[in-house]
């Protein structure tokens, strides 16, 4: 085989009515380079191990399947897949959504071959709905590169149209990933960490199917990715690699801060905002009692 230019980085769990259509669209894909889809299915109990298996054989040059011989979860599943994705770039697709754009790749490969000091690109996307409602998501207004210092705020990239350079080679990922259930944001993270810039595209190129997926059931409940992002913040400012950006990270840090304590006030867990509350009041005591009149208040509009 030919030496590979990009990995699709696919995880897969029980999708046996989306994962055709996932692969489908990767094999549509018209590129010059060489491609590798690299398919981590976690043991599911229906039909996906089997529908991967088909197109593994039928596209033996384009897909690599790591089957488990145990369930691994989503996480561990993540690691061990990014692993074999040793291509120039990976693109990511989840398992249950799939691109419509045959030349997506060809297009952000492009890009970051012709923008060196940049490390990621991403493009708009349809949102599609269980009920079959479809809303376009695209960001016109974004005229130049965005940073590390708009990222650490919140990752904006939707997963579907993600492409970025694959430095785990150089460079080893933080190890912290793996305390949580989703790696993507870290890596972009880290990726852009030394200031490497993040690129946007302007057309449609993928589909992402809303309210199924681990992440959308945690946002379910606000407080669970809360506490989530939280979580990978603070690791990110105890991290020395991240260094130089602290000032920025620590910003970041109330920020996520503020956002736990919000969303514990909101969903009646008074007892955990209080705790949040308290670790807030020494750095910014009036603004921490600004917001919880503000919570307060707008709790009992609620009410009324």
């Amino acid at each position: 085989m030919h030496s590979i230019d990009v990995n699709i980085f696919m995880l897969t769990y029980n999708q046996e009515d989306f994962i055709g259509q996932t692969i489908e669209s990767v094999l549509a894909q018209k590129t010059n380079f060489n491609y590798q889809l690299v398919i981590g299915e976690d043991l599911s109990s229906d039909s996906t191990r089997a529908i991967c298996e088909k197109y593994a054989n039928q596209f033996p040059d384009k897909i690599k399947l790591l089957p488990s011989l145990e369930r691994l979860g989503l996480i561990n599943n993540f690691i061990r897949t990014i692993k074999e994705c040793d291509g120039k770039y990976i693109a990511v697709l989840d398992g249950d959504d799939y691109w419509t754009d045959p030349f997506k790749l060809q297009k952000q490969f492009d890009f970051l071959e012709s923008h060196p000091d940049y490390s990621i690109v991403y493009t708009g996307l349809r949102n599609l709905f269980p009920s079959g409602e479809v809303q376009e998501k695209r960001w016109p207004e974004i005229k130049g590169p965005l940073t590390f210092d708009d990222l650490i705020f919140g990752n904006f990239i939707p997963s579907v149209t993600a492409f970025y350079c694959n430095k785990q080679f150089t460079v080893e990922i933080p190890s912290w990933t793996d305390q949580f259930p989703y790696g993507d944001w870290p890596i972009y993270l880290w990726l852009t960490r030394n200031g490497d810039k993040i690129g946007y595209i302007d057309e449609i190129t993928g589909v992402y199917r809303k309210e199924i997926g681990v992440s959308e059931r945690m946002k379910k409940v606000s407080s669970d990715i809360a506490k989530v992002n939280l979580g990978i913040v603070k690791c990110v400012y105890e991290d020395n690699m991240f260094l130089p950006k602290k000032n920025k990270v620590r910003q970041s840090l109330l920020k996520h801060k503020y956002s736990l304590l919000g969303s514990y006030f909101r969903e009646g867990k008074y007892l955990k905002s209080l705790v949040v509350a308290k670790d807030l009041f020494f750095e910014e005591p009036v603004k921490v009692l600004k917001t919880y009149l503000y919570l307060a208040k707008r709790k009992m509009r609620i009410k009324t």
